[in-house]
């Protein structure tokens, strides 16, 4: 994989041996594993110990490093910080049977191993700690200065870090206490599981390397976060102005609220989006990159990331269109209900562009041309997304500049008349939620338009049925099965049923079908039975003509045909 020194399986035992030391980037993610997390750990290692498994794979490692003995941990913090705090609950109840006279010199000596081997080294006189793993800038000191030392673990004035690090401890303190009476089965239960735990660890030299890493990783199904990577470039960009401890407790809340809001995996694709909408057309891969060479100042870091926070609503926003920016606004709301229908995700920073940069009307209007663009291009016409965010980008760049757009820049990705009256003439869907959805919609938006009459297409009332049956047998005549499958899922095979009528349908024959259909409050399908006295696929082709004449009206721009 290229950027990576070195890849190996390394148990925990060859993790913490050889004098190599592990440090978690100061302004990476504070420890958040719960009892969940904690449980799931717990259950894998009993069953280590009880000889059910002979080894337990614990993941990707990705570290940094610079010289094979000091590493920067870049993906991993959680589950060593984790495994560190379970080898220090054993150490504790070590240190209690010590306390208590049982086999004292034994047990002294077992505790001292196991911190040396696997904790690090305490200065006797001084007490401070040299340690193997160096946690965060706001875990470290707690980890140092209590668990290292096993003392009282304070319940005030504590952080959230420290308090998820605190209930780690006890509850691991609690399952260890319980399940080991001896000294020597609790330096046997260290011994064993160090053998058995293993992890892949993945070596690179530099951060961006590191990133590359995540990218490879997360397309194989790792899920991996490189937010903080992100995070601790801009934070360590801040710290080398030696600034004041306010400024990155204020950095600190502002980043905090913009991941509180998003989540980690959105806030990813927010980042991409947001920054799209200013600069020219980023992807994933290179966009660390490109905002690493960008921002270099402590100014830099502020503006982004206040930016990014007084964005973050209407970038939620725009992928919800029940959300309250929209309540006065049943046009915009109608518009991105139709982009979220479609999973178009492509517009995403025109839109935070438009938004900012324009009227509201014309942004009413931008959000319209998106959607009947998208409806042409990608769910018609099914065509390559990625020219899409080129024009979009380029648009959004315009806004930015001159606060307005003209409909012709949208003009090399409208789908004209006569293709897409051409693609929707041959249209299948097949029967997935996704496409059961989009085609309630396609032929509700054709209801409204032919005869005035609106039918939700979100309501559960009506559902798609397939007047040729998916299972059609031998009474709807000798169909061959080539037929079948280029008839059964075009739209011009299917129409609007009430639930309870398409129960009624079924596989009846069409002779019988239509006297149901009959019965629908869909004109465009109690109308079946006048145009189409009998069924077969040149009846399916020659209604799906017809609607394609309707959706050509429908979904157009005026100005561009």
């Amino acid at each position: 994989m290229k950027g990576i020194q070195e890849t190996s399986n390394k148990t925990y035992r060859q993790l913490m041996g050889n004098g190599l030391r592990y440090e978690i980037p100061k302004f990476q993610r504070d420890y958040t594993w719960e009892y969940e997390q904690w449980d799931d750990l717990w259950q894998d290692i009993k069953m280590l110990i009880t000889n059910e498994e002979k080894e337990h794979y614990l993941g990707y490692l990705v570290l940094q490093t610079s010289n094979n003995k000091n590493y920067f941990i870049i993906d991993g913090q959680q589950r060593l910080t984790t495994l560190s705090i379970l080898i220090l609950t054993v150490l504790k109840c070590l240190n209690d049977l010590v306390e208590s006279n049982v086999e004292s010199d034994n047990n002294y000596k077992r505790k001292e191993n196991l911190l040396n081997s696997y904790i690090g080294y305490v200065d006797p006189v001084t007490l401070i700690s040299n340690n193997k793993l160096k946690l965060n800038r706001n875990s470290d000191d707690y980890y140092k200065q209590y668990l290292v030392l096993l003392r009282d673990l304070p319940l005030r004035n504590t952080n959230t870090s420290e308090k998820h690090m605190r209930e780690c401890f006890n509850w691991y303190y609690d399952k260890v206490k319980k399940e080991f009476k001896s000294g020597e089965k609790l330096a046997g239960f260290i011994d064993d599981i160090v053998d058995k735990l293993f992890f892949t660890v993945i070596e690179v030299t530099d951060q961006l390397n590191a990133f590359k890493v995540f990218e490879t990783l997360n397309a194989r199904g790792v899920q991996l976060s490189s937010s903080d990577l992100l995070k601790n470039h801009l934070f360590s960009v801040v710290d080398e102005t030696k600034l004041h401890v306010s400024e990155i407790e204020e950095l600190e809340n502002i980043w905090s609220s913009i991941v509180g809001k998003l989540g980690e995996q959105k806030f990813e694709d927010y980042l991409r989006y947001y920054w799209n909408s200013y600069n020219k057309t980023v992807g994933k891969k290179n966009l660390f990159k490109t905002i690493k060479s960008s921002i270099l100042t402590k100014e830099a870091v502020f503006s982004l990331v206040r930016n990014l926070k007084d964005t973050a609503d209407l970038f939620l926003a725009i992928q919800n269109p029940d959300d309250e920016f929209w309540k006065s606004n049943l046009e915009i709301k109608e518009s991105l209900g139709e982009l979220k229908l479609f999973q178009i995700r492509q517009t995403n920073s025109l839109l935070l562009s438009g938004y900012k940069n324009l009227e509201i009307n014309y942004f009413k209007k931008l959000v319209k041309i998106c959607a009947v663009i998208s409806f042409r291009y990608n769910i018609i016409g099914g065509l390559n997304p990625n020219a899409q965010e080129d024009v979009y980008n380029s648009i959004a760049l315009k806004i930015n500049t001159e606060k307005k757009y003209g409909i012709l820049d949208f003009q090399s990705i409208y789908v004209p008349d006569s293709s897409f009256e051409n693609d929707f003439s041959t249209k299948q869907f097949k029967n997935t939620s996704r496409n059961h959805k989009i085609v309630k919609y396609i032929l509700a938006k054709i209801e409204e338009y032919k005869f005035r009459n609106e039918i939700n297409y979100d309501s559960d009332l009506y559902t798609i049925e397939h007047i040729l049956p998916e299972s059609a047998d031998e009474s709807w005549g000798n169909f061959s099965q080539e037929e079948l499958n280029r008839s059964i899922y075009r739209i011009g095979n299917l129409c609007l049923l009430e639930r309870k009528l398409n129960k009624e349908a079924d596989i009846l024959k069409y002779i019988d079908k239509v006297k149901i259909f009959e019965k629908s409050k869909s004109h465009l399908t109690s109308s079946i039975p006048n145009n189409y006295t009998s069924w077969n696929e040149a009846k399916v082709s020659s209604r799906q003509k017809e609607l394609a004449k309707d959706a050509k009206s429908i979904w157009r721009i005026q100005e561009l045909n």
